[in-house]
Protein backbone atom coordinates (compact mmCIF):
# COMPACT_ATOMS: atom_id res chain seq x y z
CA UNK A 1 0.00 0.00 0.00
CA UNK A 2 1.23 3.37 -1.03
CA UNK A 3 1.68 5.96 1.67
CA UNK A 4 -0.48 8.44 0.26
CA UNK A 5 -3.46 5.56 0.20
CA UNK A 6 -2.76 4.90 3.67
CA UNK A 7 -2.49 8.45 4.77
CA UNK A 8 -6.33 8.96 2.74
CA UNK A 9 -7.82 5.86 4.36
CA UNK A 10 -6.51 7.51 7.86
CA UNK A 11 -8.36 10.34 7.62
CA UNK A 12 -11.28 8.62 6.60
CA UNK A 13 -11.16 6.84 9.65
CA UNK A 14 -10.44 9.42 11.79
CA UNK A 15 -13.76 11.06 10.28
CA UNK A 16 -15.76 7.93 10.90
CA UNK A 17 -14.65 7.81 14.54
CA UNK A 18 -15.32 11.36 15.26
CA UNK A 19 -19.00 11.05 13.73
CA UNK A 20 -19.65 8.30 15.45
CA UNK A 21 -18.35 9.71 18.93
CA UNK A 22 -20.43 12.28 18.45
CA UNK A 23 -23.24 10.59 17.67
CA UNK A 24 -23.10 7.23 20.39
CA UNK A 25 -20.71 8.90 22.19
CA UNK A 26 -16.66 7.95 22.83
CA UNK A 27 -17.05 4.44 25.23
CA UNK A 28 -19.88 3.18 22.37
CA UNK A 29 -18.85 -0.12 21.12
CA UNK A 30 -19.04 1.29 17.48
CA UNK A 31 -16.79 4.22 18.59
CA UNK A 32 -14.62 1.35 20.33
CA UNK A 33 -14.04 -0.82 16.82
CA UNK A 34 -13.85 2.16 14.84
CA UNK A 35 -11.02 3.59 17.03
CA UNK A 36 -9.10 -0.05 17.33
CA UNK A 37 -9.30 0.07 13.32
CA UNK A 38 -7.42 3.56 12.66
CA UNK A 39 -5.15 2.31 15.66
CA UNK A 40 -4.36 -0.79 13.06
CA UNK A 41 -3.89 2.09 10.32
CA UNK A 42 -2.16 4.14 12.17
CA UNK A 43 0.43 1.40 13.26
CA UNK A 44 0.55 0.33 9.55
CA UNK A 45 2.02 3.77 8.40
CA UNK A 46 4.63 4.38 11.89
CA UNK A 47 5.75 0.33 10.05
CA UNK A 48 6.55 2.56 6.59
CA UNK A 49 7.89 5.26 8.01
CA UNK A 50 10.31 3.77 10.28
CA UNK A 51 11.25 0.77 7.56
CA UNK A 52 11.66 3.52 5.00
CA UNK A 53 14.18 5.55 7.51
CA UNK A 54 15.96 2.35 7.99
CA UNK A 55 16.64 2.17 4.61
CA UNK A 56 18.09 5.68 4.50
CA UNK A 57 20.06 5.18 7.44
CA UNK A 58 21.42 2.05 6.07
CA UNK A 59 22.05 3.45 2.75
CA UNK A 60 23.90 6.11 4.50
CA UNK A 61 26.04 3.57 6.31
CA UNK A 62 27.11 2.13 4.06
CA UNK A 63 27.79 5.64 1.53
CA UNK A 64 30.13 6.70 4.61
CA UNK A 65 31.54 2.89 5.26
CA UNK A 66 30.63 2.81 8.71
Amino acid sequence: MLKKQLLTQIELKRTELIEIAMKHGFSSSSAIICSQELDVLLNKYNEMILKNEFRSFRSTKEQWNI
